[in-house]
């Protein structure tokens, strides 16, 4: 048992800070030289860790650096939208092989599971793997995957991948175990991990770009809720604002929305975020007044929705992610703000989540490798890291 803790603690240091030294893991896990060494040659032995080249510097000797063996287990990370699968094929290290784009049926009636088979062997193959090489797929669905049935909801962008056991059905195509994920609870996974909740809590998670979603997450972790639909804040119910009639605040505040009440204030763009950042820029000039007021009109629409999440969750922070807050920055999230602290008690404040590139797909690949590294290693994930 001392044996194998001391193995788990060498493999977690190594995967958490990258090729070291003997002496270096022998300060950093607390074993004496010999042990140490021994450690590593049993290691080596078992493919496990591989020797890493050398550290320079000195003039004495130049020591072995070892690092974990990337080549014991990959995965993949996807980001599932009805435009495209987004995949990442990672070795168990976390280091990104490929990224690979492939377009994805989504009608009611499609054979989803056989055109995602195709599309990971492709992935696959661009990292010169096959599909038998993948320990775990983790997908970031736009949807709420219900753990009693396997079935996707809330996700009528998605029809053909709704109405069945999911992760079962592409887990037998694959013949790979499949995780779905909730993308925008990936998105807060990786804010966790590497962004602006990485000291926080509680905090909520609104994403608004085509489309409207939400996490809520308390205590580090994610609040899914008895059917997975935690966090589905564009089912809310609001009132009407600003000429719109109430109703589910994901009609008032996705992108053809915005489009429309940019054009009542004379903006004409084709979507919500260049309409936004259109009405940045001319604020920001100081010489657009109707910006101003479309700026205004549209915190007020999500100020409305957000106060219903913090009137119960109290949380420390609302985060604003996705196409649309990126481009109404800190302009959006000060208007916003303001509106929210006029409809409810606490003065929660609202920031910008900061994670760059594709969020979701890195949430996935985070998720994706706990799981591996805790069937492989029994290593513990963090407690912000879903991995079933």
């Amino acid at each position: 048992m001392l044996r194998e803790i001391n193995d788990r603690a060498a493999i977690d240091t190594l995967l958490r800070e990258g090729p070291l030294t003997r002496s270096d893991l022998e300060y950093v896990i607390g074993l004496s030289k010999p042990a140490t060494a021994q450690l590593l040659t049993r290691l080596e032995q078992d493919g496990i860790v591989v020797k890493d080249g050398v550290r320079g510097g000195g003039r004495g000797p130049r020591a072995q650096l070892w690092s974990v063996n990337g080549a014991v287990a990959h995965v993949a990370a996807v980001d599932l939208t009805p435009h495209a699968a987004e995949f990442a094929i990672a070795d168990v290290t976390g280091k990104v092989l490929t990224e690979h784009s492939e377009p994805l049926p989504v009608d009611a009636g499609a054979d989803v599971a056989g055109a995602f088979r195709e599309a990971t062997i492709a992935a696959a193959a661009s990292a010169n793997l096959a599909l038998e090489d993948l320990k775990h797929v983790v997908i970031g669905a736009q949807g709420a995957v219900n753990p009693k049935t396997g079935h996707l909801e809330s996700a009528p962008h998605l029809p053909g991948w709704s109405g069945f056991d999911l992760p079962g059905k592409l887990g037998e195509a694959l013949g790979v175990d499949v995780t779905i994920e909730n993308d925008v609870n990936l998105v807060a996974l990786e804010e966790m991990i590497s962004g602006e909740a990485a000291e926080l809590r509680d905090f909520v998670l609104v994403w608004l770009s085509e489309g409207v979603g939400g996490a809520v997450v308390v205590g580090r972790r994610l609040l899914r809720g008895a059917s997975g639909g935690g966090g589905e804040i564009d089912w809310l119910r609001i009132p009407g604002t600003d000429g719109a009639e109430g109703g589910r605040f994901g009609d008032l505040v996705d992108s053809p929305a915005i489009v429309e009440l940019a054009a009542r204030h004379g903006i004409t763009e084709a979507t919500g975020w260049a309409a936004v950042g259109h009405a940045v820029r001319g604020v920001q000039s100081g010489q657009n007044e109707e910006a101003q007021a479309f700026l205004s009109a549209f915190a007020r629409r999500v100020a409305l929705g957000v106060a219903n999440v913090v009137s119960v969750v109290d949380p420390e922070t609302v985060l604003l992610c996705g196409d649309v807050s990126r481009a109404g920055g800190e302009v959006l999230t000060g208007l916003v703000a303001g509106e929210l602290h006029r409809l409810v008690v606490p003065s929660t404040p609202v920031g910008l989540a900061s994670v760059p590139g594709n969020a979701v797909r890195a949430g996935a690949l985070h998720s994706a490798l706990a799981k591996v590294r805790e069937q492989l290693f029994g290593l513990a994930p963090a407690a912000a890291v879903p991995i079933s």
